[in-house]
């Protein structure tokens, strides 16, 4: 069943960060256009695949596949991907992609790597879910998206820089039960 502000609200399908093996680091799909995991991993390796020999560091680049449009930009060993249908509007892609990117600069305090990525597991999957909800984007502005995570990860009066792995652990246990659920 369709619902009516679909049809007019931009609509994302996936946001992926990969390794630079092409492994998933933060994966988070909004479609069923791939139902099963292997069908997942399938489109992320050839999207890794077909986007690793260009130079997207700099600015977003935009490609067509399998029906659908990928803008992705690369970070150090990170690589960002954001999924669209082929109707969708290629600039409101980017800026999803850049709101991600820049929230994600901003979390992690510049060091968007691998090493830092996984050790703030928990805050980039906070982004994506103040990013978009049920593919309909929500927010794009990254100093919004950043402070909404950040305030929701810390205790009271604790900086961004203060936060313990147990913290961090703790948080990363209620998230794991909330999905459980």
């Amino acid at each position: 069943m369709s619902l009516p502000y679909t049809e007019s609200c931009p609509s994302i399908k996936n946001i992926l960060i990969l390794d630079s093996e092409g492994k998933r680091m933060a994966i988070k799909y909004y479609s069923d256009d791939w139902p099963t995991n292997s069908a997942k991993e399938a489109f992320e390796k050839a999207v890794f695949t077909n986007t690793q020999k260009t130079n997207a560091r700099i600015e977003a680049e935009i490609a067509m596949f399998e029906s659908n449009i990928v803008v992705y930009k690369f970070a150090q060993d990170l690589h960002f991907f954001v999924t669209g249908g082929e109707d969708e509007n290629e600039l409101i892609l980017a800026t999803v992609l850049q709101g991600f990117f820049d929230a994600v600069g901003i979390l992690l305090r510049g060091n968007v790597d691998q090493k830092e990525a996984l050790e703030n597991l928990d805050l980039i999957l906070l982004c994506l879910d103040e990013i978009v909800d049920g593919g309909i984007v929500l927010e794009t502005d990254a100093n919004v998206i950043a402070g909404k995570v950040a305030s929701g990860s810390m205790d009271a009066g604790a900086s961004l820089s203060e936060q313990t792995f147990t913290q961090a652990f703790a948080s990363a246990k209620e998230l794991t039960r909330s999905l459980l659920k």
